[in-house]
């Protein structure tokens, strides 16, 4: 009988092992924003399998016990208890597995994508007909690229006109337009392709990412499947070669030195059809996937999350590729850019997203940085920081900024507390969600948003807080979760 239970635990071990490396890397690679038809489904059907089997394992090892004495006897009923207990602990760590294995990018997934409130509440006189003032080279390319540059991501599903949006940011100086297959399902890079006919094709350095429209192309896929995915991007940019093209969203130095998309870029490069190869990550492990680009040789452009306060080794990586001759493009410049408390800071000061802007740019090693544009005041508000250098006044607005949210905002993406947090409480989200309540004005999608997560902030009237002190950023965690459960019900 002991050699029985010695079976179950096994069989449960190994399902836990599949639930983190199965079902847990099909999460985790649908979280990056891997096309879902590379994504294998072999592994996830083989940890339902054997959860399946270690549930059928367990019961008949409890029948088995339970044969053993009387029924009814008070051994017989603890024998029963203790397996019902073996099924449930089976079941909640296969569960636990698999949230272990996203943890880190539920830590940052929603905080990462969306820069709610990125326009000033008042556009001032002299931002108007701003145009490029600073161009600077961008590593060893060759190729000077405009200090501020054109992201595409939310441009064609915020603007009514995203090409006339485009052409005019060219006319203004901008030459340097980031985009990706996968932004808007090819909407972006279609509405790249008719905003740039007519104009020197030398004229415009243009970055795409290794994706098809459905998601990035997952490590080990085939060369072909990459070169695929190029001959679409090029056929909807209308252009015979892209200058850039990126290892898009890189979270595991698996994939960014992937062999394929190392060779798929050589035999692409020899065709004429890219010039350079480049990475983008904003990830848990943006340190190490930094750090590997510059040291594999193989990389001429890493961009990468910057901004006023981020990650601790970032100015080290940022001056080591500049010094490899790497060039950097800094995104997700705005650090969450909470402007409702920047409103009336200073009458005549320049927008919060300038300041941020030229603390960025106040670093020689950074050559550009790309940001959404979607308003047609941007044009206006975000090139007029072009070529202007930092001010006290700007740091003044920074410092501000930074003692408005302290405690407040989680944007160190670090994830440190879901790890602290035994009731397994999406605090990222929670925080966010009354972000929208508190400074978006946002209240209705806020507690619509709020009354969907699986695990509410309500369990954490009565818990121990185990995880205070575990926000770097100084959060009260509990303090914040218990109010913010208060503010996003009706309840």
């Amino acid at each position: 009988m002991q050699h029985r239970g010695i079976v179950v635990a096994f069989s449960w071990l190994v399902t836990w092992v599949l639930g983190y490396y199965g079902a847990g890397d099909y999460v985790a690679e649908t979280i990056v924003g891997m096309d879902g038809a590379m994504i294998p489904l072999a592994p996830t059907i083989l940890f339902a399998v054997s959860a399946l089997a270690s549930t059928v394992v367990t019961i008949v090892w409890i029948r088995q016990r339970a044969a053993g004495g009387q029924e009814s006897s008070p051994s017989s009923r603890r024998r029963f208890l203790l397996g019902g207990a073996a099924v449930t602990g089976g079941v909640v760590g296969a569960g636990a597995a698999v949230v272990a294995r996203v943890s880190d990018w539920a830590s940052i997934g929603a905080a990462i994508s969306t820069e709610a409130e990125q326009t000033a509440a008042k556009a001032h006189e002299s931002w108007r007909g701003a145009r490029i003032k600073g161009y600077r080279a961008l590593g060893n390319t060759g190729f000077r690229v405009s200090d501020i540059s054109f992201g595409t991501t939310q441009f064609t599903t915020r603007h009514p006109d995203p090409t006339t949006l485009l052409k005019e940011a060219l006319d203004r100086g901008i030459n340097y337009i980031d985009t990706s297959p996968d932004y808007a399902g090819a909407a972006s890079e279609n509405a790249i392709g008719k905003a740039i006919v007519g104009r020197p094709r030398s004229d415009i350095f243009l970055a795409t990412k290794w994706c098809t429209p459905d998601g990035h192309i997952r490590q080990g896929e085939s060369v072909d499947s990459y070169l695929a995915a190029l001959n679409g991007s090029l056929e909807r940019l209308g252009t015979d070669y892209v200058d850039l093209i990126h290892v898009h969203a890189c979270d595991n130095v698996e994939r960014l030195l992937d062999p394929n998309v190392l060779e798929a870029f050589e035999t692409a490069k020899s065709q004429g059809k890219a010039r350079f190869l480049g990475v983008s990550t904003h990830t848990p492990n943006l340190e190490e996937v930094a750090n590997a680009a510059i040291d594999s040789g193989s990389f001429d452009v890493i961009m990468m999350a910057y901004h006023h306060g981020a990650w601790p080794q970032q100015q080290e990586i940022v001056d080591r590729a500049a010094k490899a001759g790497i060039g950097i493009v800094a995104m997700k410049t705005l650090k969450g850019a909470k402007h409702r408390g920047m409103v009336d800071f200073r009458e005549d000061a320049d927008s919060y997203t300038q300041a941020a802007f030229k603390w960025v740019l106040s670093n020689p090693s950074v050559a550009c940085l790309v940001v959404s544009f979607f308003d047609t005041q941007h044009l206006d508000e975000y090139i007029h920081a072009s070529g202007r250098s930092l001010q006290q006044k700007d740091v003044a607005v920074l410092d501000h900024y930074d003692r408005l949210i302290a405690g407040t905002h989680c944007f160190a993406h670090c994830g440190t507390c879901l790890q602290a947090c035994p009731q397994s409480v999406p605090i990222n989200d929670v925080l966010r969600h009354r972000m929208y309540f508190e400074d978006y004005g946002d209240q209705k999608q806020a507690m619509a948003l709020y009354a969907k997560l699986e695990r509410r902030a309500d369990v954490c009237v009565t818990c121990a807080a185990p995880c205070a002190g575990s926000c770097e950023q100084g959060i009260n965690i509990k303090e914040r979760m218990t109010d913010a459960h208060s503010m996003l019900t009706l309840a």
